[in-house]
């Protein structure tokens, strides 16, 4: 399966980066902006809704090809979907599934005002 072209929309990954502060503390930030072509869909079914629950309601699936997300490597990595790339991400990448020639990212909207954020 090919993604139509007509349905691709640039949006913005960035890479988890963890380190260290003064004291030892472990710091998580946001790598650079990396554009990448995918497909936007609303998350859905049976089986999300009993893993996600009220969640799905905040949760997104990307469809992806390409070789700049993979398995097991890119989860919890940022996506910018309705910010610009040089705010930190409106998006978390929750879990990827291979498929044949794609791969299905389920991404889940960042709780900015929990962390303290405005």
């Amino acid at each position: 399966m090919r993604l139509a072209r007509q349905g691709l929309k640039t949006v913005y990954l960035k890479h988890r980066v963890t380190g260290e502060d003064l004291e030892g503390n472990t710091i998580d930030s946001w790598g650079d902006p990396v554009p990448i072509k995918v497909n936007i869909q609303s998350a859905g079914g049976s089986v999300n809704t009993a893993i996600y629950g009220q969640d799905l309601a905040y949760m997104k699936v990307m469809l992806y090809q390409g070789d700049l997300i993979a398995e097991t490597q890119n989860e919890n990595d940022g996506i910018c979907l309705n910010v610009d790339s040089t705010n930190d991400p409106d998006y978390q990448i929750t879990s990827i599934s291979q498929y044949f020639d794609h791969l299905k990212v389920l991404i889940k909207k960042v709780d900015t005002h929990a962390s303290g954020k405005s």
